[in-house]
């Protein structure tokens, strides 16, 4: 099978699709591999390392797509890169289609492609382990990044550990998922003061077990949510609904009641926002003010650290890519329920439940009849 790996055109998105062992991978099983040129070098992967692991340089993106079968990159695709679809191509990535605008759905349609969104890949026991991948890299960036914005220009001037005779910052974390478990371990682990919110009892319990005292948890109702609002010096958003809109959980009112210069991190800003108050950012003007309260709503933090974010992403997608490219798309749907349900899109046609009912649509097609429960891939 012939993949490819663009390069990515959003703004200061610097990770890519795979890494060199991901092709690496690829190539020793048969698949030809095209990589665009420069594709990895924001991570740190040249073009030179790719082509020793086998990898085909592709010197643009309508050269790249118009040689590749399956399309495996980051970011969902942009208004840009419509031009480049082949009709009856495969592409897989992060596509958030709940929220994106409706022309990428109608190109998706006309084109009769297959998009595989990353952030639906699901296995039978709910795990989503491809987005767990780049959870885990944002929940782990929030303490650095709140640490900073406590001590950037109209920020609290907190130092989240405090000192002796000096309490700590009061953190906040709503979503005791990955995202806001590993964000509760790290600003514990720094010094700050955490609670976190969850309406999933047996989510505040194993957290709990992990963390022992030293993070205090609560049942996530409106009542609680709006009294804590009230003293939190950061509050980290990282609720997830799949495929569907996030909820919102801070009233443009429970923001104005916030201390000034206080901080907001919302992760849930690739699916819309857990706030009244939360716009999209980008990595290059990261933080704006409303309300007295510093926002920081980028949807592609990751990118930060885009050569350790690359390989977490690489990791976690590299045997769904696999099964497609040894199997061919049908089969490997069939084999992998958990792949099926990360369908969006089946040769043009709207799949998954999840994201259609977010949109107001119906599904046109049921890939759960496409499974195969009795061969010995049954998951």
């Amino acid at each position: 099978m012939e993949l490819g790996i663009p390069k990515e055109v959003r703004q200061l998105e610097s990770r890519v699709g795979l890494t060199p062992a991901g092709v690496d991978a690829l190539s020793k099983s048969g698949h030809t591999v095209w990589v665009e040129r420069s594709a990895g070098a924001a991570a740190g992967f040249s073009d030179e390392v790719y082509q020793a692991v086998g990898a085909q340089i592709a010197y643009s993106a309508e050269e790249l797509y118009g040689r590749s079968e399956v399309i495996v990159k980051v970011a969902r695709p942009t208004a840009g890169e419509y031009r480049y679809f082949l009709t009856d191509q495969v592409i897989m990535s992060f596509l958030n289609l709940a929220v994106a605008s409706p022309d990428l759905l109608e190109v998706l349609r006309q084109q009769r492609i297959t998009a595989i969104g990353f952030e639906n890949i699901r296995t039978a026991s709910g795990t989503l382990p491809v987005l767990t991948s780049s959870s885990e890299v944002a929940g782990r960036l929030a303490p650095i990044i709140a640490g900073q914005m406590l001590c950037s220009p109209g920020g609290h001037g907190l130092l989240l550990s405090g000192v002796p005779g000096v309490p700590p910052a009061e953190v906040v974390i709503i979503g005791a998922g990955v995202v806001g478990t590993n964000a509760a371990q790290g600003f514990q682990g720094l010094g700050a003061q955490v609670l976190v919110l969850d309406n999933n009892a047996e989510r505040l319990r194993r957290l709990h077990e992990s963390c022992g005292s030293r993070v205090a948890t609560m049942m996530a109702s409106p009542y609680n949510i709006e009294k804590v609002v009230s003293f939190a010096d950061v509050i980290i958003l990282s609720v997830l609904i799949p495929g569907a809109r996030a909820p919102i959980l801070l009233s443009r009112a429970m923001v104005e009641r916030m201390k000034p210069g206080s901080v907001i991190i919302d992760f849930a800003i690739d699916q819309g926002g857990a706030s009244e108050t939360s716009r999209p950012t980008t990595l290059q003007d990261p933080i704006y003010r409303e309300a007295g309260v510093l926002h920081y709503c980028v949807p592609n933090m990751p990118a930060l650290v885009a050569r350790t974010a690359s390989h977490a992403l690489t990791n976690a997608s590299l045997p769904y890519v696999l099964t497609i490219a040894h199997q061919g798309t049908e089969k490997a749907i069939r084999m992998q329920p958990d792949l099926a349900r990360g369908v969006n899109v089946y040769q043009g046609r709207l799949a998954n439940p999840e994201v259609a009912a977010a949109l107001g649509l119906t599904p046109e097609v049921n890939l759960s009849g496409l499974s195969d429960t009795t061969g010995a891939n049954r998951e």
